[in-house]
């Protein structure tokens, strides 16, 4: 028998300046909407929690999408499988990647999701090293940041989603080092001893200038943002003539308590002749192919591998989205909401 509700979580109220709380949440049972012509009624297996949703829980245009709406739903990455419902296009147990997460039943218009393949690797995989996540490092690294075989590039955030596969990737794309920060000493040993990183620094035990400067003494080529604030002032400080920044994420700015006065140091840029470059990996979909071909055939030779951080159930949903926020996830970070699936 087909559902006929659904557990959703919402948005109760939206962040104060000190950042989002559990309270600013809640968990609901809602309706499942009557389905329409070209519609799917799907099972959730897993959602993602990323570090954009940050900013749609305001009313600022911190994002690049849209922002959430208070007393609606969130919604976010997700992979689902198809029920015997709805539209005849894909058949029942087909497995599709879409953007109606953050709740344990979804429907979607059958033209906006992606058919994944749960042989060729887990589910967890295709919204991780195989989804948005490796894509953003993938385009970063190679079209952003035009990385070259023999640079050195620094990597922030670098125990994180995108952090961990930028990090492989690199070594993977020929860098000569691979440098990155994240913060505690397990993670930075993780760095070293289980992703590849050459070595990496811990910028809550030292001021990012300081840690760079001793594990890139030489300088570097590409940076790769995923933070902002001092830990980009530091690599303009550290970079080669010529070298390359992409600027990924600014997850310090989010936050009135992070924002500083960084921008003041752009003198660098000029001195050194440095390229600066935003990008939303949306852009790139022409690269998708590419992406998918190659890190695949990675994934299957053992040379790179899906770290991730699985929670389990709707119910701790929006404590993995906060623990996310803090860093406590290594790799990318999910929530299961069918717990009858690998991912």
């Amino acid at each position: 028998m087909l559902p006929t509700t659904t557990r959703v979580v919402t948005l109760l109220r939206r962040p104060d300046s000190s950042g989002p709380s559990p309270e600013d949440f809640a968990l609901e049972e809602r309706p499942i909407p009557e389905l329409r012509a070209g519609q799917l009624l799907l099972r959730n297996i897993v959602m993602s929690v990323d570090p954009a949703m940050r900013g749609r829980l305001e009313t600022s245009e911190k994002h690049y999408t849209t922002n959430f709406e208070v007393g609606e739903p969130l919604d976010g990455s997700a992979i689902g499988v198809v029920l015997p419902a709805g539209s005849g296009e894909l058949a029942p147990g087909t497995v599709v990647r879409h953007r109606m997460g953050w709740r344990e039943h979804a429907v979607v218009d059958a033209a906006t999701v992606s058919v994944v393949d749960t042989d060729a690797a887990p589910a967890g995989a295709w919204l991780g090293i195989l989804g948005q996540t490796g894509f953003t490092a993938y385009v970063g690294l190679k079209r952003v940041a035009e990385m070259r075989a023999g640079d050195t590039v620094f990597i922030s955030a670098a125990a994180g989603a995108v952090g961990s596969a930028a990090g492989r990737f690199a070594t993977l794309l020929g860098a000569s080092r691979v440098v990155g920060s994240a913060g505690g000493a397990a993670k930075v040993r993780m760095l070293v001893d289980q992703l590849g990183y050459d070595t990496a620094f811990d910028y809550r035990a030292e001021a990012p200038g300081v840690g760079l400067s001793r594990v890139a003494p030489d300088g570097i080529d590409v940076y790769f943002d995923n933070v902002g604030g001092p830990q980009l002032v530091a690599a303009l400080e550290a970079m080669h003539v010529g070298g390359r920044i992409a600027l990924c994420g600014m997850i310090s700015q989010y936050d009135e308590s992070g924002r500083g006065q960084d921008i003041n140091r752009l003198l660098e840029a000029i001195l050194r002749r440095v390229t600066i470059r935003g990008f939303i990996v949306r852009d790139h979909e022409d690269m998708r192919s590419d992406f998918e071909h190659t890190v695949a055939d990675w994934l299957r030779s053992g040379q790179v591998t899906a770290l991730q951080t699985v929670t389990d159930g709707i119910d701790n949903a929006v404590d993995a989205f906060l623990g996310m926020l803090k860093g406590n996830n290594i790799g990318k970070a999910l929530v299961r909401l069918d717990t009858t699936w690998v991912v």
